[in-house]
């Protein structure tokens, strides 16, 4: 829910604002229906305070526990913790055809190709289907511990999956890399279980 929207505070205002997404094309939507795609079974009890929005837990001990751990988070990223909080099945479906096609590429792109111009065009091609893969980035702050240190504030579990599959693809000491021959996904330069095994 917090992952869409061109910022994690939304709640605070009458409308969201949406870039493009392979989800939903319109550019804005009232925040009350784009709340209602995450609660479709039972809604939260919201109710508007000056300019904020908010939601009642007072009858749920639980929440109000939870409400006082997340606290210093907006809004919208807490009430992604409320019980009654869902999200579509094909939408995942999507998120893990996405991440299987970047790995997939990267492999296809170094591995599988000779000098043939037919797979020259076709190595251009991944070129430019990886480059379509949707980075986007958190936000982050600069923390004075032993040195400055940046600390990146992810609004949403997708945007941490996101930056930490982009990672883990050009890490050069422990990359993650797939098997072309069995499917594994594996880390490092350790192979995977088939090339082990022999």
């Amino acid at each position: 829910m917090t992952a869409l929207p061109t910022t994690p505070k939304f709640m605070d205002y009458e409308a969201v604002y949406l870039p493009l997404n392979p989800f939903m094309k319109a550019e804005t939507m009232p925040t009350a229906d784009y709340i209602n795609l995450f609660f479709p079974f039972k809604k939260p009890d919201f109710y508007k305070d000056n300019h904020t929005m908010r939601w009642n837990v007072t009858d749920d001990r639980e929440m109000i526990a939870l409400m006082m751990t997340l606290g210093y988070n907006p809004e919208a990223v807490n009430m992604s913790f409320l019980r009654d909080y869902s999200e579509r099945y094909d939408w995942l479906l999507e998120q893990f055809k996405q991440w299987a096609f970047t790995l997939l590429s990267s492999y296809l792109y170094y591995n599988d190709y000779t000098d043939s111009e037919e797979d020259k065009q076709d190595r251009r091609l991944i070129q430019k289907g990886i480059s379509a893969f949707e980075c986007t980035a958190p936000t982050y702050r600069i923390v004075l511990d032993v040195k400055p240190v940046i600390v990146w504030d992810f609004h949403s579990l997708l945007l941490a999956v996101k930056m930490m599959l982009s990672f883990m693809m050009t890490d050069e000491e422990k990359p993650i890399r797939f098997c072309g021959r069995c499917g594994e996904v594996w880390f490092g330069a350790g192979g995977c279980s088939c090339e082990v095994l022999g």
